[in-house]
């Protein structure tokens, strides 16, 4: 019988979120145990975040996708991960390579290459089992070689034509990379408009723009096959894609339609929680349950790593018995890395309306600034108040470094800073930022 070996914590999961509470716990002076599957650091460094933001960057600079794939590389060591896990042990964690369920509050089973491990944790579990590519039930799409941002990451070469299955921010960064880099791109989408539930004018942005660089966009589709190396006048190894009717054909499909929460294989069961659930419901203070707390993806509240680590922040607290403060969520920001950039915070329009909120609309033209039309660019800038108790509730910004420009609108809704300081302060001319401004004045 396989001995049970008492610790503090056992992490399960090392993605970013799970990764950082692993190592501010160990280094407070707790016995902790990290359990990972796969690359400790999870899906930012090595297929998300920063490869597609590398992919990006050596896209808009006009350089050859070998320089891309190189800093890839790079970046990620050639996708070993002892620049994430050496930190982790040097602060003494035990890190366990292996996949890792819960077997009863505080308790986790781990079959390992060696055989299995049973560890209780005195003051519990933190689960941070992050998600992975979502992939639709599409006739015929499993037996072919199609891509998801993984593979894409891993290529040495662009394809010269792709289709892209989903326009959410995955599929509308990539699509215009691979457009900069001479791939011919369809996109596919399901629903009425591309970056879904982005603002309307947000994605009315960011389309024109995808299409000015050859992209061809299609939304309100419906993608009925795939086939793969079809003998019936396609090249061998090609793509074909019905949609609506139609077939369009390309030499690589990439699958961009979403993410799926990794919590079919965990054992939510042994702890009185749903396995069927979409995702894993979380207190203030990261609490899912007895001795155990959730951070991350699986908590339903963003798929970001910022907000994977500040979660796992909020459980370290909790778990060391400090005072919090402890988790909210009404400024959530996000940013899709398109050129121009997308940066959203908190409520949408539509969202806000559906809370019930008195809502007051201000919006702002970037080529209107000084700023945008130096640049000749194209944006918005949208803000979203509660028109009863004059604070910001949300806020989209679509411009160059739109990203970077959305730091003051967060701090506004994040501080509830009233509209009518933010309409006193000093805007530095001639900068993006000054389009908020005009947006405050539109209120």
């Amino acid at each position: 019988m396989t001995s049970v070996d008492p610790v503090d914590v056992v992490v399960l999961g090392l993605g970013a979120g799970g990764e950082h509470a692993a190592r501010k716990l160990a280094e407070a002076g707790l016995s902790v145990v990290g359990v990972e599957s796969d690359l400790v650091g999870g899906e930012c460094p090595f297929w998300g975040c920063t490869p597609s933001k590398l992919l990006i960057r050596t896209a808009q600079q006009g350089r050859p996708w070998s320089r891309a794939a190189e800093r890839i590389r790079e970046a990620n060591h050639d996708w070993t991960d002892d620049q994430h896990a050496g930190p982790l042990i040097e602060a003494g964690v035990r890190v366990v390579r292996g996949h890792g369920r819960l077997d009863g509050p505080g308790r986790v089973v781990v079959e390992t290459a060696a055989g299995g491990e049973e560890y209780d944790a005195r003051l519990g579990v933190v689960l941070n089992t992050g998600t992975r590519p979502a992939v639709p039930a599409i006739t015929g799409l499993a037996g072919t070689p199609y891509w998801t941002n993984r593979q894409v990451m891993r290529q040495t070469e662009p394809p010269a034509s792709l289709v892209i299955i989903g326009a959410g921010p995955i599929g509308a960064e990539l699509a215009q990379a691979f457009a900069r880099f001479g791939t011919r791109v369809t996109m596919l989408e399901a629903q009425d408009r591309m970056l879904c539930p982005e603002e309307p004018e947000a994605c009315e942005v960011v389309a024109r723009a995808l299409r000015r660089e050859g992209v061809e966009i299609r939304t309100g589709v419906d993608v009925a096959e795939v086939r793969h190396g079809s003998p019936e006048g396609s090249p061998d190894g090609s793509f074909e894609v019905d949609v609506d009717g139609e077939t369009v054909s390309a030499d690589r499909l990439l699958v961009a339609t979403g993410r799926r929460m990794n919590l079919d294989d965990v054992g939510l069961e042994t702890v009185g929680l749903d396995p069927e659930a979409d995702r894993v419901a979380t207190d203030e203070r990261m609490r899912a349950g007895d001795r155990l707390w959730a951070v991350g993806d699986i908590t339903g509240h963003g798929a970001y790593t910022h907000l994977s680590i500040y979660q796992a922040q909020v459980a370290v607290r909790d778990l060391l018995g400090a005072d919090g403060p402890w988790a909210e969520y009404r400024a959530v920001s996000r940013v899709t890395f398109t050129d121009p950039e997308v940066g959203s915070v908190g409520l949408t329009e539509e969202q806000a309306r559906a809370a019930g909120l008195r809502v007051a609309v201000g919006h702002a033209e970037v080529p209107r600034s000084s700023r945008g039309w130096i640049h000749e660019a194209d944006g918005i800038v949208k803000v979203v108040a509660d028109a009863d108790r004059g604070v910001l509730v949300g806020g989209a910004v679509v411009a160059p470094y739109g990203g970077e420009v959305l730091g003051l609108l967060t701090a506004a809704v994040h501080a509830r800073i009233p509209v009518a300081t933010l309409r006193s302060m000093h805007y530095a001319y001639p900068t993006f930022h000054r389009a908020i401004a005009a947006a405050l004045a539109d209120l």
